[in-house]
């Protein structure tokens, strides 16, 4: 028996990913729950696993393919088996639904018709238009353009016009343009802290370049692509203002090593950030506002605590959550922390784990940075960023002393904050880092 390897829906608003890589070549035997391939959204990369014991029988999505959920990408089955290539591999969803009663209840709801610049349409099921099948983000991309898409070379399966054909499209059109590099393309797709209102407004003009003979370009990734337009949003979208205080964790360097090495018996690393993320809880605690979003109607104010802790990866950043932080305690915090961390940096998190968050930390002084400015992850109210903890000279009652400190910054949406709701949050993280004792 036959098991199909189907794109998953990978997160509320994913309506496709691109395939990475293969971890495993046709013919190879897999076990139930192996990593058999790499697929990255323009949020994550993460692996796929076979749901089987078998042998991978068939491969159907290339790396580089742009494909849509649902998407067969291959055939686990026994050892010798025959399997037939499926006509339309690359666009043919597992069991496709025939009536709105067949319809699987995790399915996808359909995206509405979009009316394309030359009298076309595009379905984002269907992806049709005048014979020519694309992807919801290819639809999107042409509308915008208003392009022609005849006149784009297709690289993906039988010929289908990718994401990335697109792009390489108007790259070449603009760069042809009296010598200039200007804005490339706007991506139809969304981060998960924008609205639908928000995504459909153009972005900001990007200044023209100059463009030397020697001069390269290099092309941006799915996640560079993300970070920037989410950067964009949060600096269009939240008058930010930030606070600096400077914090002696002389308190928490104690007891850190006090208890460093039992955390490690059970395999947690106890690092500084438990501690900030539990004085960062409480504070949440007496400044409700601070735990908020921004809307038209209000400032909604969020019962749950999930934090997210940004964590730098090769290829850019990721902010997985912690939910429900609140109802851990250190050893909890600790080993949530190491476990989203780790996972982000080996690509095995998975979409929902960026989801939820409704305040960000940030350590950017693991790389050796004293003070920082960070960007709200919209669209939450504020973000706190944590600069090196190092050793300082400091006059304490008249004698000088060496002192374990940092500086911490908090930038804050000053349409929900003033400064000094802002710095009462901030002294109450501070009285409770310089004030633990367990």
């Amino acid at each position: 028996m036959t098991i199909e390897i189907i794109l998953p829906l990978v997160g509320e608003g994913v309506v496709e990913a691109t395939v990475v890589n293969w971890l495993k070549n046709e013919g190879d035997p897999v076990e139930r729950d192996e990593p058999i391939m790499e697929v990255e959204t323009d949020k994550v990369t993460f692996e796929i696993q076979a749901e089987t014991d078998g042998v991978l029988l068939r491969c159907d999505a290339q790396p580089g393919e742009t494909l849509a959920v649902g998407t067969v990408l291959g055939v686990i089955g026994a050892d010798g088996e025959n399997v037939s290539m499926p006509v339309e591999a690359e666009t043919k969803p597992a069991n496709p639904p025939s009536t709105a009663a067949e319809k699987p209840a995790k399915a996808p709801s359909p995206a509405p018709v979009q009316q394309i610049n030359g009298g076309g349409t595009i379905k984002a099921a269907g992806r049709d238009f005048d014979g020519v099948r694309v992807s919801p983000v290819v639809a999107r991309m042409v509308e915008y353009h208003g392009l022609d898409l005849n006149a784009i070379t297709g690289t993906g399966r039988d010929g289908r016009i990718t994401k990335r054909d697109v792009e390489a499209y108007l790259a070449t059109q603009q760069a042809s343009s009296a010598g200039t590099v200007t804005e490339s393309t706007r991506l139809g797709t969304t981060t998960d802290h924008s609205t639908t209102e928000a995504s459909s407004q153009p972005p900001a003009a990007t200044p023209p370049v100059d463009m030397g003979s020697n001069d390269t370009i290099q092309p941006l990734s799915g996640m560079r692509r993300s970070i920037a337009e989410h950067m964009v949003l949060s600096k269009r979208t939240s008058p930010h203002a930030t606070t600096l205080f400077e914090f002696d964790f002389t308190a928490v360097a104690a007891h850190r090593r006090e208890h460093k090495a039992a955390f490690a018996a059970e395999g947690i690393k106890l690092t500084y950030m438990p501690y900030l993320m539990g004085a960062t809880v409480e504070a949440l605690r007496l400044h409700p506002l601070v735990n908020s979003s921004w809307t038209d109607e209000g400032i909604l104010l969020r019962k749950d605590i999930n934090l997210g802790i940004a964590v730098a990866v090769p290829k850019g950043l990721m902010v997985p959550v912690v939910p429900h932080a609140d109802r851990l305690n250190l050893r909890g915090l600790a080993a949530a922390v190491n476990d989203v961390s780790e996972r982000a940096r080996t690509n095995k998190i998975k979409p929902d784990d960026l989801r939820g968050g409704t305040f960000t930390i940030t350590n950017h002084g693991a790389s050796g940075s004293l003070a920082g400015t960070p960007v709200i992850n919209q669209p939450q109210a504020g973000i706190l960023g944590v600069g090196v903890i190092e050793d300082r000279v400091k006059a304490q009652n008249g004698a000088i002393v060496i002192r374990p400190c940092a500086y911490v910054s908090f930038s804050f949406d000053h349409r929900i904050l003033d400064g000094a709701t802002a710095d009462a949050f901030v002294m109450d993280i501070k009285r409770m880092i310089e004030g633990f004792s367990g």
